[in-house]
């Protein structure tokens, strides 16, 4: 499933590209990914406590620059982006020779990254915790139908269930692009063992689940991925980041 990329990359409209990024990279990794970034992102690092944590925070911002950049055929220390209004990142104007959107996310010793053209996309990748206690996190934040479902599971599924619901639910919020404007119990996906990733209804717009690709990534042993895309008849294409 995943492989090396080729030397020259390119993605056509119908693709979509998933990145996975180690983030447990040896230390003298770290200058030439903190050497790339920009002064928000040094700034934003040096915030963390944990030094765990803003190694996380400048090998996977890093990597993801590094990644741009041989889409954008610029150095990575060009790539500018921001944040708008709802925490979702764009890329400047300036240096948007192509219109590339692209999403991140990071959990414990992993971060992936997902680029496409033209299109609204979300991903988000989760380290699955040992001895689930998210009764109380699904029912705060779970649409009624997700929380039933969930708990009807036998108990040694329902860990597994409860992260494969949160990143889809989460891929689709950053796809949607609008934060938590948009409360996560009011939409529901599909959780159960074997179900395909399926965003199932929306109290906002009926036609809505018919607008969006909803996709499992497997993100290796002890980790749930999932990835949103606008749109259908889309390849998925899977990458190692190497630095």
């Amino acid at each position: 499933m995943w492989s090396d990329p080729p030397q020259s990359l390119s993605i056509p409209g119908n693709e979509i590209h998933v990145w996975r990024i180690s983030v447990l990279k040896p230390s003298e990794t770290l200058k030439p990914l903190w050497d790339v970034l920009s002064e928000d992102e040094r700034k934003r690092a040096g915030r963390f406590h944990f030094k765990k944590d803003k190694n996380l925070f400048i090998i996977s911002h890093g990597a993801l620059r590094n990644i741009l950049s041989r889409y954008l055929k610029v150095e990575p220390c060009e790539i500018k982006y921001h944040a708008d209004s709802h925490g979702k990142p764009k890329l400047h104007e300036e240096i948007k020779t192509i219109d590339l959107r692209f999403n991140l996310s990071h959990s414990s010793g992993l971060a992936m990254c997902a680029v496409g053209l033209g299109r609204d996309l979300g991903i988000d990748v989760q380290f699955i915790k040992d001895g689930f206690r998210g009764r109380e996190i699904a029912e705060r934040f779970f649409s009624s139908a997700e929380v039933s479902e969930l708990f009807i599971l036998p108990q040694h599924q329902q860990g597994k269930a409860f992260f494969r619901c949160w990143t889809r639910k989460e891929a689709f919020i950053k796809a949607r692009g609008m934060g938590l404007s948009i409360p996560l119990n009011q939409f529901a996906v599909s959780l159960a063992p074997g179900q395909p990733a399926a965003l199932l209804n929306t109290r906002w717009d009926a036609r809505e689940t018919g607008r969006w690709t909803l996709e499992d990534i497997d993100a290796g042993q002890g980790y749930a991925a999932a990835i949103a895309v606008a749109g259908h008849g889309l390849e998925l294409k899977y990458w190692n980041w190497a630095g």
